[in-house]
């Protein structure tokens, strides 16, 4: 079976309700043996990692500045960028789909890159969008997920999609 990579966005500053969304979102991915990406730091970032950890799963942290000493504790293979928040297209490109969790603009960013270059979302209490401030939302561009098994399992069947049409293009 190939490698499966899923990046997990969100909060860095998360609610307890947040936290709690991630660490199963992580301990989802993990107990499937997925690897997870994410930012590296707190909060969501934090949450999600401890979670796969806690499943034994492999998480990666893609660092924003010049040591590996911000990572939180949960990190197994930390990724030193120097980039500050360019390293957002780093996290969004890195998944074969990618899972927002809460956020700000940082989070915001980072779906729209992933969007942009048709990696699929799974939303979970993250941001709606809407086209041109005309107060239409944005049908299916972030996948809305119930609870942490129904993002992740969204988010998997979104990413094979996505690693057969690659493999159908080349």
């Amino acid at each position: 079976m190939a490698l499966r990579i899923i990046s997990v966005i969100g909060s860095s500053k998360a609610t307890p309700e947040l936290v709690g969304l991630a660490e199963a979102v992580g301990k989802e991915l993990g107990r499937r043996g997925v690897m997870v990406v994410c930012g590296g730091l707190g909060g969501v970032m934090e949450a999600v990692c401890r979670g796969a950890k806690s499943a034994g799963g492999t998480t990666v942290g893609i660092l924003p500045g010049h040591t590996v000493a911000e990572a939180n504790a949960y990190v197994d293979i930390p990724i030193i960028t120097t980039m500050g928040y360019s390293r957002n297209v780093i996290v969004a490109h890195s998944g074969q789909a990618v899972i927002a969790i809460g956020g700000a603009f940082g989070t915001l960013s980072e779906i729209a890159y992933a969007l942009g270059d048709h990696i699929p979302v799974v939303g979970l209490h993250t941001w709606h969008l809407d086209r041109n401030g005309q107060g239409e939302l944005v049908n299916d561009a972030i996948i809305p997920a119930s609870d942490p098994v129904d993002a992740v399992e969204k988010a998997l069947a979104a990413a094979d999609r996505r690693v057969r049409a690659e493999r159908v293009e080349t």
